[in-house]
C-alpha cells in the first residue's frame, strides 16, 4: 500500500510539542495544518487518493475515524448530517481511518460507506503517520483547517458523545460557520473525546 509523504512542516511539528495546545500535545490552533498526499481513499464506490494540497474548498473539515469504535458509531449519522448540509458550501469533510483493526482498513471502510450511504471521503492510513502528525488522539476527533489551510479549530463535534438529543454546544458546526462568515471562531480547541487511538510504533 503507497505511503504518504508528510511535508518537512510536518515533520517539525511532530517535533515542536513546545507548539502543542491546551489538549493537543503536537499542534495548536493558528499553525499551518501538516500537509499529506496519497492517502487511498474510498468516495462512494470509488477508489481514491486523498492530498490536502488536492482541495479546493475554503474550508477543510478532517475527522479520524475508526469504525469499530462505538463512539464513532454514535456520532455516524451525525457526521453523515453534516456532510450533507454543508454540501456545495465550500467545506470538505475527509474522514481518515489509523487503526490497524480489520473493519477500520479500506475493504471494511468501503463496506461501511456502501452501508450507511457516507457522503465524504474516506481514507485509510497504514502508516499511522497523518495520525501522529496531527496529535490525534481519539477517535471521533475533528481539526477544521481554514482556507489558508492552518487550524482554525480541534477537538469534539459536539457535548454530547452519548446521545445526540443531549447537545447543547455544536463546537464544529459553530467553528465552520465562523469561518464561512470571515470570522474567527469562537471555540477554538475542545478536549477531543472517544476511543483511544493505538499507534503501534
Amino acid at each position: 500500500m503507497r505511503k504518504f509523504v508528510l511535508s518537512a512542516a510536518a515533520l517539525a511539528l511532530l517535533a515542536s510539542p513546545a507548539f502543542a495546545g491546551k489538549y493537543n500535545k503536537t499542534v495548536s490552533v493558528g499553525e499551518k495544518a501538516p500537509t499529506f498526499s496519497g492517502i487511498p481513499a474510498i468516495q462512494g464506490a470509488q477508489d481514491a487518493s486523498l492530498s490536502l494540497s488536492d482541495i479546493k474548498e475554503d474550508v477543510v473539515v478532517l475527522v479520524f475515524l475508526a469504525n469499530h469504535c462505538p463512539v464513532v458509531i454514535n456520532y455516524d449519522d451525525r457526521i453523515i448530517d453534516f456532510a450533507n448540509d454543508y454540501k456545495g458550501k465550500s467545506v470538505k469533510v475527509v474522514g481518515v481511518a489509523v487503526s490497524n483493526q480489520k473493519q477500520d482498513q479500506l475493504p471494511g471502510i468501503k463496506e461501511h460507506i456502501a452501508e450507511k450511504k457516507i457522503p465524504y471521503v474516506y481514507g485509510y492510513d497504514e502508516s499511522q503517520a497523518i495520525g501522529k502528525a496531527y496529535g490525534a488522539t481519539n477517535t471521533p476527533q475533528f481539526f477544521v483547517l481554514g482556507k489558508d489551510r492552518t487550524i482554525r479549530y480541534m477537538g469534539a463535534m459536539d457535548d454530547s458523545p452519548n446521545n445526540e438529543s443531549g447537545v447543547k454546544k455544536t463546537y464544529l458546526r459553530d467553528a465552520v460557520d465562523s469561518l464561512l462568515a470571515g470570522k474567527t471562531p469562537e471555540v477554538e480547541e475542545t478536549r477531543p473525546v472517544g476511543c483511544g487511538i493505538g499507534y503501534t510504533k
